[in-house]
């Protein structure tokens, strides 16, 4: 069967940006390999893109909606107080720079998409269900949207986390089922790839029979592979633990902190620290307080691509994040042999799973602490238990989250929309 020929929207593509702009670019990368596509990005991406070596040989095309973008973006980011916080009430400004995106695009290749030099339009960014697509109700060609993610709900037992990251528009949220295009989206959309459960379920009614599973994380093996790592922690020397994300409320970072330093069978092991925030210099408090300045290693940001070899020097990941939609850094310690530690909520309680590593419940914040200090003690104490965890995680990263292995798993998709065959969901995520 011939390549299938397909129009990628990524709005959000760019190498060098973390989160969703570099999973918008790898997916589309390794879409490239399997199919003939062309990527239809905005102009702020081209600098970063051209500069990298790997995108060499893939058809970018760059759409300039700045006229709208630029404005938008400064009342944005002065209304929320800066670019870190207010995440919902960002979303909602979005709203028109994105359709004024794929009015550009529509007028880009309108006459191809009718004369049929594609067979399919895939939208892969922005991944948020709440962001219409003005496409989907134009192309002639079937049109796929995703994988989204999103609808997971602040946990009541966090209130506080939610006000000290001003989401309070977070109430707003359902609104969207209002605005222009979006019912029209998911009627005119052939398949839609959902991140999780807690995703597919908040869209609108009708859209079921469209969705598979498909979440959107995935990792480079040439950066994270646990294959040949150190062996696991045989109860020689201290268990090295880490946390790695941003200093931020809704990680909440102290939970490992204090589930760490508050614990005595703990305290002749480490804690590394990777990340910055306008969290630290309380958690520096708790650690002094505590007496553990020697245990507990603060590093600030390190490099992405130097972060797959900082997960293969320790033992444990500690990620007690209570409102995670992707956690494409779970993917990347279980990828790197790591055991995880996770708060059962959102996705990293999925992905860790099957005995893939230690789920830890959400709860208040205290239970949560000591939940998650039970855990590494049971870590330390019993290592021999463990090796199951951390080879289970392996195995289940590289099989399904590698970004090639993810884009291999999207062209019979493509290929029976091609067909006209019914969708099925050809993979179990669970």
């Amino acid at each position: 069967m011939k390549k299938p020929r397909v129009l990628i929207l990524a709005d959000d593509c760019n190498p060098d940006w973390p989160s969703l702009p570099v999973v918008g670019y790898k997916y589309a990368l390794s879409l490239a390999k399997f199919c003939d596509v062309t990527i239809a990005t905005h102009v702020r991406n081209r600098e970063n893109i051209e500069k990298d070596p790997r995108s060499k040989g893939a058809d970018f095309r760059y759409v300039d909606n700045e006229y709208v973008a630029k404005p938008i973006h400064r009342f944005s980011t002065w209304i929320r107080g800066g670019g870190k916080v207010a995440w919902s009430l960002g979303t909602i400004f979005h709203y028109p720079t994105y359709l004024a995106f794929e009015w550009e695009v529509w007028k880009t290749f309108k006459s191809a998409l009718q004369s049929g030099e594609f067979d399919l339009v895939h939208r892969i960014t922005p991944m948020s269900p709440t962001m219409p697509s003005y496409i989907a109700g134009k192309s002639p060609v079937p049109f796929v949207i995703g994988p989204l993610n999103g609808n997971l709900d602040w946990p009541k037992e966090f209130r506080s986390e939610q006000t000290r990251e001003k989401e309070r528009a977070r109430a707003l949220r359902d609104f969207y089922k209002y605005l222009p295009y979006s019912s029209a989206t998911y009627r005119n959309a052939e398949l839609i790839l959902a991140a999780f459960d807690h995703t597919a379920k908040d869209l609108p009614e009708g859209a079921a029979s469209k969705v598979v599973s498909f979440p959107e994380v995935g990792f480079d093996p040439e950066w994270f592979d646990g294959t040949d790592r150190k062996p696991a922690f045989s109860g020689d020397g201290p268990y090295n633990f880490a946390f790695i994300g941003r200093l931020v409320p809704y990680k909440v970072p102290e939970v490992a902190v204090r589930a760490f330093c508050e614990s005595e069978i703990l305290a002749e092991h480490k804690l590394h620290i990777v990340g910055d925030g306008p969290e630290r210099e309380r958690l520096e408090a708790i650690v002094e307080q505590t007496g553990r300045s020697d245990s507990v290693i603060f590093h600030g940001w390190i490099e992405q691509r130097d972060v797959g070899q900082f997960l293969q020097s320790v033992d444990g990941f500690v990620f007690p994040s209570i409102r995670e939609l992707g956690a494409g850094v779970v993917v990347e310690a279980m990828a790197s042999g790591c055991v995880n530690f996770v708060t059962n909520y959102g996705a990293p309680g999925d992905l860790v799973s099957e005995g893939r590593g230690f789920r830890i419940e959400l709860n208040t914040l205290d239970a949560m602490v000591a939940g998650y200090q039970h855990a590494m003690e049971e870590a330390v104490t019993k290592p021999a238990d463990q090796i199951s965890k951390a080879n289970s995680a392996v195995e289940y990263a590289t099989d399904c989250f590698t970004w090639d292995r993810k884009a291999a798993l999207t062209v019979p998709y493509y290929e029976d929309l091609m067909a006209g065959r019914p969708i099925t969901d050809r993979r179990d995520y669970s």
